[in-house]
């Protein structure tokens, strides 16, 4: 028998980049395990396994040979080995800081299943976040801090606002994406960041409205063409600048609440109340997760009117993304209250709830993170989601984000390749 041969194909590319994977020389029918294992920048393992049968000519082509019952993942998935990886550290959230150098798959192929034999092959693949020409510039601008990712050429580009949500800090994976595809985008932090304050305590308007415009000042940035896209807290800040602020022509929601949470919102002669909770209605499972889903008030109670976003007082096109596996809270629902005011007053809104889709809709083939330690609570929190299902709305929801952005800030609707 020949050298039993694993290939991952090609050996460095982008994070959002399509996995591919072939073996050759095993026997007919040969029974294999393929072993996934990713170290993130802390030093924490993630793995997955996948089983495996070769075909007559003792070949496998992932993107057509299933994997069988038993493993991480089943079924013709070839990127399963990544979306289904798992951190054996509990509630651990693979998170990618620096987004300047890659991170690195490592893939073995052992003989039979249970349990996974000697080895037969191993490769491995570097999958970034920056590609060729993309450049990351430092944001220290009055009071904003954040980072530019700046597509290669001249410019003007359209540009994108990026936000997360209460873990705070400064993430810059989504933006680094993004860039790759033509967008000049900033990652913006708004607290526990630099010389930010450490908490939501004392969020002002004008600290959003001073990121536009300097964004809007930048000579590379076509003005007339800014979009901006938010995860959870994040995505209400979107929609909150979309509403009071000129100048987004575009904005992404992904799993937002329809009101203001968690923190009033100074905006100069008035304040956005925030939606309140009951801890009464806060859970813990049984692995010691909360479960903050039943928790939040009812945003349609009269007496939270004024936390509500105005959405419709925006010229902004949206589009609100949510899964109905939410633990976080019910961001379906919240998403269905959007997108009626929207509506009701005639607004450009495009929107999907993914079945079985939790809270932290990523990028593709980011693993899901069912539940994570939250920095602000000191405990970990449920984020739910099922993992098969989330991977596919990952899958899908960038695409439909990366063709809203082109339709809405360039004036087209195919999504450019950046191979």
């Amino acid at each position: 028998m020949s050298a039993v041969s694993l290939l991952a194909s090609p050996g460095r590319c982008l994070f959002d980049d399509p996995l591919r994977l072939r073996v050759r020389g095993l026997s007919p029918g040969q029974d294999v395990s393929l072993r996934t294992a990713l170290t993130d920048e802390a030093g924490h393992l993630f793995t997955s396994v996948g089983l495996y049968r070769a075909d007559g000519g003792g070949e496998l082509d992932f993107s057509r040979s299933p994997a069988l019952e038993g493993g991480s993942y089943t079924g013709v998935e070839p990127e399963g080995p990544l979306w289904s990886l798992k951190p054996e550290t509990p509630f651990r959230r693979l998170l990618k800081k620096d987004v300047e150098s890659p991170l690195q798959l490592r893939f073995s192929l052992h003989q039979a299943h249970h349990p996974p034999g000697a080895l037969l092959a191993a490769t491995s693949q570097e999958r970034g976040f920056i590609g060729e020409g993309v450049t990351r510039v430092p944001v220290r601008e009055g009071r904003v801090r954040g980072s530019l990712f700046l597509p290669p050429g001249p410019g003007p580009f359209p540009a994108i606002i990026d936000l997360y949500g209460t873990g705070g800090g400064l993430m810059e994976h989504r933006a680094s994406l993004l860039a790759n595809r033509g967008f000049l985008t900033m990652a913006l932090a708004y607290f526990d960041y630099d010389d930010l304050p450490n908490n939501l305590a004392g969020l002002h308007l004008d600290y959003f409205r001073e990121a536009l415009e300097f964004l809007k000042s930048h000579p590379k940035v076509n003005k007339e063409r800014i979009g901006a896209i938010g995860l959870s807290k994040g995505a209400e800040l979107v929609l909150i600048m979309a509403a009071y602020l000129p100048g987004i022509r575009a904005a992404v929601s992904i799993s937002s609440c329809s009101a203001n949470s968690f923190a009033p919102l100074l905006c100069g002669k008035f304040t956005i109340p925030c939606l309140g909770f009951s801890t009464e209605k806060i859970k813990l499972t049984e692995a010691g997760e909360i479960d903050f889903s039943e928790s939040m008030d009812d945003p349609l109670d009269p007496a939270n009117c004024e936390a509500l976003i105005p959405v419709e007082r925006s010229s902004a096109a949206f589009l609100i993304l949510s899964g109905s596996d939410d633990k976080n809270w019910p961001s379906a629902t919240y998403a269905e209250q959007l997108v009626g005011r929207l509506r009701e007053h005639q607004k450009d809104v495009e929107s999907k709830c993914y079945p079985g889709a939790g809270h932290i809709l990523e990028p593709p083939y980011f693993p899901l993170c069912k539940a994570s330690h939250h920095k602000l609570l000191g405990m970990p929190l449920l984020w739910g989601g099922q993992t098969k299902a989330h991977a596919k709305a990952e899958e899908d929801a960038w695409k439909k984000i990366q063709t809203f952005f082109s339709k809405h800030l360039k004036g087209t609707n195919t999504v450019q390749s950046h191979l």
